[in-house]
């Protein structure tokens, strides 16, 4: 048999790495907070471990420093909108208009999670406003990829080179109505007070975008009728 203080090392030896990934997870939550109310400038460490109830070692220790912690906080931001169901949307095989439409509602679905923290998307509307050198990290690990494929996706639908002028012009179209529902939120509300972003009103809202692209896409390559089913080929 151990002798009981050997049994308490073990044990306290087994315990730590879920210590460590609670203190992590609680200074990424209290720094998602205060980078939402303060911007990236204005935060300090201090005020962040405060709300943890951590230290500044341990902001040291998991992440080197402000700008890391920060880092990380801005690509769970960024994997709250949906990046797998986005990446698994664009690679169904299927015909290309279903493939937007489903790349649609999927960047859509995340505004109807009620148990999303709106600091998910504070954050963001900071880092667009006064960008740091945090947001070129997250645009090359998870937003050129995707903005890559989505331009694929398009000029297949509308017969032209993904790096078309005009290819870029209706992939940007089509991601701006998705925008203005996940970042103008409140102003909608305020033009739109009985809007209640359900499941079943993103559905329908994922809907008309795709309709109202659709209909111009169509229109920029045949002028008439529907264009023909192409599906997804060599995109993976």
């Amino acid at each position: 048999m151990l002798p009981s203080k050997q049994i308490r090392r073990q044990t306290h030896r087994v315990a730590a790495p879920s210590a460590t990934a609670s203190t992590r997870e609680k200074l990424v939550e209290a720094a998602g907070h205060v980078f939402a109310e303060h911007g990236y400038q204005a935060t300090t460490v201090r005020e962040i471990v405060k709300r943890s109830g951590a230290n500044i070692a341990a902001v040291n220790y998991h992440f080197g420093d402000k700008l890391g912690l920060y880092t990380e906080v801005l690509q769970q931001s960024v994997r709250a909108a949906r990046v797998d169901a986005i990446n698994s949307a664009l690679d169904r095989n299927a015909p290309l208009e279903d493939i937007l439409r489903a790349v649609i509602g999927a960047r859509l679905q995340s505004v109807a999670k009620p148990n999303l923290p709106d600091w998910h998307f504070r954050i963001m509307v900071h880092e667009l406003v006064q960008p740091t050198p945090a947001l070129s990290r997250v645009v090359n690990e998870v937003s050129r990829p995707i903005y890559k494929r989505l331009l694929e996706l398009i000029g297949g639908i509308i017969d032209l080179p993904p790096k078309h002028e005009k290819t870029r012009l209706c992939a940007h179209s089509v991601m701006g109505q998705i925008l203005v529902y996940v970042l103008a939120g409140p102003l909608l509300k305020q033009l739109w007070p009985e809007l209640e972003m359900t499941p079943e009103q993103v559905d329908r809202i994922a809907k008309h975008i795709g309709d109202f692209s659709l209909a111009y896409l169509r229109q920029e390559t045949s002028g008439v009728g529907k264009l023909p089913c192409k599906t997804n080929r060599g995109n993976k």
